[in-house]
């Protein structure tokens, strides 16, 4: 995805804002190596983000969940189940880890992913439900469990 650079008083601010889902649609949690991308906005409407949810191919308990804003910005992204992050620093994250948006490097930098906030990241499931409450999705998209969540 291309950069937008944003103030980072301005990428908390987004990260922060409460979200609802834009849609009463129900979608389908993916099930090996699918992608859903998922509208939300601002209480105001005046915010319009994505909420992206991949799943592995092979192995189902890798993914990653991300939410953007302005289109193309990825504000938070939680990496599970794969490879290690290195950092621009050297410094390399084990999985899980989270990317929370850096002003400068946008989404380039990693850290583990904190305990208290994703206890169990081997649920996929309670996994994304931790995520919406960390981006604060107040009121979430209708997403159905596949067969392999």
């Amino acid at each position: 995805m291309a950069d937008i650079e944003l103030a980072q008083a301005e990428a908390d601010s987004l990260i922060a804002m409460e979200k609802h889902r834009a849609s009463d649609v129900t979608c389908r949690l993916p099930d090996m190596g699918g992608k859903v991308t998922l509208p939300l906005v601002s209480v105001d409407k005046r915010e319009s983000f994505f909420l992206d949810i991949g799943r592995g191919r092979i192995d189902l308990a890798k993914g990653t969940y991300q939410n953007r804003g302005r289109q193309i910005v990825v504000l938070v992204r939680l990496d599970f189940a794969g490879a290690p992050h290195r950092n621009p620093d050297g410094q390399e994250i084990p999985c899980p880890h989270l990317h929370i948006y850096r002003e400068g490097f946008a989404d380039k930098w990693a850290e583990p992913a904190p305990l208290d906030k994703f206890p169990t990241v081997t649920d996929t499931w309670k996994t994304l439900q931790d995520l919406m409450q960390f981006c604060n999705v107040t009121v979430q998209p209708r997403i159905e469990r596949g067969l392999f969540t």
